[in-house]
């Protein structure tokens, strides 16, 4: 059984299906439900394999990938929380995706040839991971209350673990313009190590200790 929030010009409501007969995940039952019960029920996917971040969604209370989340006997639906809803399960990311952007994230490089190559050694390489599999579903952030109450300062958990990707990135020239970004009260220091957000990443990974290291990082570049 599922309960599917629904919104649509504001109008409001729950409603229920039973899914007989498809695949193990919510998605495949969000699928049927569209193709089979109510066409203009409304929310996005793509890969259906937890590398594009599309169907990311509050089920059963926890903010997760629909692709990757076993249906239950009972599943409830919503769409992630505190975000503003275009329709349905569908939000709106604009200001997320307007976040990412300002930390310019892609390499900022001094060489003077295009075509040389950007050498990085193995155990700068490993700094990277943990970070660089993000997939910007906004799982985290949307699970964060600072970020619920202050987004339109506050970077949220995505947002800072990336912006702390390309500091740590050794071929990257850019660390101190990029420390100095981030070196606000608003858009980093508003993070209270809730820890939601590594609680419910659908990739295992841990956006809190990714902060946690930039706050050290900015400290530690403001002493020097």
């Amino acid at each position: 059984m599922f309960k599917i929030y629904r919104n649509s010009k504001g109008a409001v409501r729950l409603d229920k299906f039973v899914v007989k007969n498809t695949g193990p995940m919510v998605l495949d039952a969000l699928i049927d439900i569209k193709a089979n019960q109510d066409s203009t029920l409304t929310f996005r996917r793509s890969c259906r394999e937890g590398v594009c971040g599309s169907c990311s969604m509050n089920i059963n209370g926890v903010n997760t990938l629909a692709c990757l989340t076993p249906i239950k006997d009972k599943n409830i639906i919503y769409p992630l929380p505190h975000m503003p809803v275009l329709r349905d399960l569908a939000v709106d990311m604009t200001n997320f995706y307007k976040q990412y952007a300002e930390i310019k994230p892609y390499l900022h490089s001094n060489k003077n040839n295009n075509n040389s190559e950007h050498y990085q050694s193995i155990e700068d390489r490993k700094k990277l991971d943990g970070m660089y599999e993000c997939i910007l579903c906004a799982c985290c952030s949307t699970s964060c209350p600072s970020y619920w109450w202050n987004s339109d300062q506050y970077l949220g958990p995505a947002v800072l673990m990336q912006a702390y990707r390309w500091i740590q990135d050794s071929r990257d020239n850019a660390t101190d313009e990029r420390l100095e970004y981030v070196d606000d009260a608003m858009k980093l220091f508003r993070c209270k190590t809730i820890m939601n957000c590594s609680n419910t990443c659908p990739k295992g990974l841990n956006p809190a200790k990714a902060i946690g290291e930039l706050k050290e990082k900015v400290a530690s570049n403001n002493a020097c």
